[in-house]
């Protein structure tokens, strides 16, 4: 059996995921790229990484469904033999005042953002191995309080809340649970329905004066995954540039 050190990553399809799926790959993880809907771009983030010289496979699921992401940590064992790094990137974003929130669209978003991020935690912390980590993507909008973001802050709250008791729970596992919180970053979900105005207003916002890329996200995540971040442990980072 191979003693490389494997990644799940769900939403790694596209924007945030996808750069992670990759960088972890070209640190010398086999990873599994997880998708909901979107098979042909988990299949060319499974392309670039294999030509790169890596390992990679891409696995539909579901995260808010249990059997799905059981199944897709199988996979994890049946193709690599185990799992070392568990990255929650799967999420979604809806937009709108509170006063005028569909309660329906309330559902969805919680659905795939808590009880999907429940569920691959729930997972991981059944099957990562000793000196794993387990990452979740939450939102530096939970701090910020941006307004029209109150259902989407409100989920990634409860992700925050879940990452910190997870990663004591896992008392003596050897286990890493954290929290990376994302600031405004140019992703296709972020950048959706938003005009040049707005986009500049962002950047401007921290110190470094620019919207923050994937990639950025992407090094935080692989450093709280590797041994040199190792101890670093039920903490939530906010990768934002320095937005107060």
């Amino acid at each position: 059996m191979s003693d490389q050190r494997v990644a799940v990553v769900s939403g790694g399809s596209r924007g945030i995921g996808k750069a992670i799926a990759v960088a972890l790959a070209a640190r010398g993880r086999a990873v599994v790229v997880g998708f909901q809907g979107a098979a042909s771009a988990a299949a060319q983030v499974v392309e670039e990484i294999t030509a790169s010289g890596g390992r990679a496979v891409p696995v539909q699921a579901d995260v808010a469904d249990e059997g799905a992401v059981a199944a897709m940590f199988d996979a994890a064992e049946e193709s690599f033999g185990g799992v070392d790094v568990v990255v929650n990137s799967a999420g979604r974003m809806s937009l709108s005042p509170i006063a005028d929130l569909d309660l329906d669209e309330l559902d969805a978003l919680h659905r795939t953002n808590i009880r999907g991020a429940f569920v691959m935690a729930r997972e991981a912390a059944r099957r990562v191995r000793a000196g794993g980590a387990i990452v979740n993507l939450s939102t530096s909008v939970v701090g910020l309080q941006f307004p029209a973001y109150g259902a989407y802050a409100a989920s990634k709250g409860a992700v925050e809340a879940m990452t910190l008791v997870l990663a004591r729970e896992l008392r003596g596992r050897n286990i890493t649970v954290n929290a990376v919180a994302p600031g405004p970053t140019a992703t296709e979900l972020f950048l959706d329905g938003k005009d040049e105005a707005t986009i500049r207003r962002l950047a401007e916002q921290p110190p470094l004066e620019r919207l923050g890329t994937p990639e950025d996200i992407a090094e935080v995540v692989c450093f709280l995954a590797s041994p040199a971040g190792h101890w670093i442990n039920g903490q939530v980072v906010r990768a934002n540039g320095g937005i107060i």
